[in-house]
């Protein structure tokens, strides 16, 4: 297809051309529009408010993190290879816009070390969020760590940014996630009451540890909480049962230990958030100005593949250590074991995929409209809120108060993204290192 033939085709489709670069000839596929970049932050938002759902799953089915986190890590990492190799290649390479292998060989360290730094912390954070799932509950550890990577990891964009996003829009937003955090706390801290009154009234013979599933009507069954059967979520979903047969199951023992652990995991998973969307961003635009002259700055595409590199390199260092010697009195496993547990392991690939994907649509909307605005996808709790009780029953059979708390942060979360989203500018920013 020779220039003249693909100008017409762009001329056919102006809307996509507005998102794609169809000038002269074919090029790489970057977004630029407005439009293109919300689009992008709305699917991300969708894809990394799913996954930690997954992994969450697989934890309670009894399967053990480290075998699930292996899992998901290399499908992670092969979803930046399609983008590196698909989108990244797409056009014929140039000196100021060079595609994702021409990249690969240019000197341009100082970037990628960069990149790579984004993707030891994002790797140290999914981890940690991992293990917090299951202490703190899959919502409220979203809303914790998405705030946090609000209000440090936005305020840095906006700055490293050269503040493109509307300041007047963007930091009432940044104030609105500041507000449903404090309403999760008060989710978490009110569902915690509700569930503790619910054990404290049931029988003497659960508390003694005999377990006797013909009480409280129909009981979740092991096979019930695996498969995930609508019975068992409308029936036992909520109750004291639920609980218990769900502390039996799951791979993470949480009963008797402290709520700082949840809450101390949590919080350093949310600072690991806040600082890899910044590194990104300065791997990408070099504001720091660590570039040769006449080096072309990293393509989203060539940066996000370093990123993801670093990403895999760490997951699987810490998970095949955390094999053998396991935290959190997780039993002791084997590459070998691993192997062999395939039980789940389509749903932690699935996850990789999602995650991955989803930490691509960012990164693109975010060099289009501003890193800033692209941290919109920190709403994600709104979807793993929905998955947590629709798939979990979360908050099932509690209290008003908890409702009404739980009502109220999820419609702080629909005005905070929407307000994020507003504050989206437009980036001209050059190609290459400046002379």
């Amino acid at each position: 297809m020779d220039s003249k033939e693909f100008s017409g085709i762009c001329s056919l489709v102006p809307s996509l051309s507005e998102s794609i670069l169809c000038t002269s000839g074919l090029k790489m596929y970057l977004v630029e529009s407005k439009g293109g970049a919300v689009a992008c932050m709305f699917l991300a938002l969708f894809f990394l408010g799913t996954w930690p759902a997954l992994l969450t799953m697989l934890e309670r089915r009894g399967r053990l993190p480290q075998h699930t986190y292996l899992d998901y890590s290399i499908t992670n990492f092969l979803a930046a290879l399609i983008i590196a190799f698909t989108f990244g290649e797409i056009g014929k390479s140039k000196p100021d816009e060079p595609n994702f292998l021409a990249q690969l060989a240019q000197d341009n360290w100082p970037s990628v070390l960069f990149a790579m730094g984004g993707g030891v912390v994002l790797s140290l954070g999914n981890l940690s969020s991992q293990y917090a799932f299951a202490f703190v509950g899959l919502s409220v550890t979203e809303v914790l760590t998405a705030s946090i990577t609000v209000v440090i990891g936005t305020s840095l964009n906006y700055f490293l940014d050269d503040k493109i996003n509307k300041a007047e829009i963007l930091f009432p937003g940044v104030g609105c996630f500041l507000i449903a955090v404090f309403l999760g706390s008060a989710v978490h801290s009110s569902n915690t009451a509700d569930n503790k009154a619910k054990l404290n009234n049931f029988s003497s013979d659960y508390k003694d540890g005999a377990f006797n599933s013909s009480k409280e009507g129909n009981l979740v069954t092991s096979k019930d909480l695996e498969d995930g059967n609508d019975s068992a979520d409308i029936v036992k979903a909520g109750t004291a049962v639920f609980l218990l047969e769900l502390e039996e199951k799951r791979a993470i023992k949480v009963f008797g230990k402290s709520t700082l652990i949840g809450l101390a995991i949590t919080f350093f998973a949310g600072l690991c958030f806040s600082m890899f969307s910044p590194a990104f961003n300065i791997a990408t635009n070099d504001q720091w100005h660590t570039l040769k002259q006449g080096v072309p700055h990293l393509t989203v595409y060539t940066a996000f593949f370093y990123f993801s590199v670093s990403c895999f390199v760490i997951a699987i260092i810490l998970n095949i250590t955390f094999l053998y010697h396991p935290v959190l009195n997780l039993p002791k496993s084997s590459f070998k074991a691993y192997l062999a547990d395939s039980d789940g392991r389509v749903w932690a690939l699935l996850a990789g995929i999602l995650c991955g994907f989803g930490n691509g649509l960012q990164f693109m909307g975010g060099q289009a409209a501003g890193y800033a605005a692209a941290d919109a996808v920190q709403a994600l709790p709104l979807v793993s809120t929905f998955w947590g009780v629709v798939l979990f029953g979360e908050y099932r059979k509690s209290s008003r108060r908890t409702y009404m708390l739980l009502g109220s942060m999820l419609f702080m979360f629909i005005v905070a993204v929407a307000v994020l989203m507003a504050s989206s500018g437009h980036r001209n920013s050059p190609h290459t290192a400046k002379e």
